[in-house]
């Protein structure tokens, strides 16, 4: 079964929603805001996504703008910077088997549940 690391105030997160529902997708939604994820299921989540911690920050952010910008964080760093600021996760994010994608392009993600 798919998951979806999901916003409801993000407009991306929602319209992936539809699309999931619209294609009668089974999934578990993920609410990581109010159950952030660990340190540890973070790990695994960028394995199944293929990048580096810093690719899943959204770096635009207010709380990253003031407070980790500037500094030289190491991979481990950033993991519990996001595991302790949920909001800083880029979204929306599908999961499927061991492979995920950050769904914001409706293409993107047609392609990746195709697969």
């Amino acid at each position: 079964m798919l998951q979806i690391f999901h916003n409801p105030r993000c407009g991306k997160s929602r319209n992936c929603l539809a699309q999931l529902t619209t294609m009668n997708q089974e999934f578990e939604i993920i609410s990581y805001l109010t159950t952030p994820p660990t340190p540890e299921e973070l790990k695994i989540l960028l394995q199944k996504l293929s990048i580096p911690a810093i690719a899943l920050v959204r770096q635009k952010e207010k709380i990253w703008i003031e407070n980790y910008k500037e500094k030289t964080l190491t991979e481990a760093e950033i993991i519990l910077i996001l595991s302790s600021n949920p909001i800083l996760i880029e979204r929306p994010i599908i999961v499927s088997g061991d492979r995920a994608i950050i769904a914001r392009e409706e293409s993107k993600t047609l392609d990746f549940l195709k697969d």
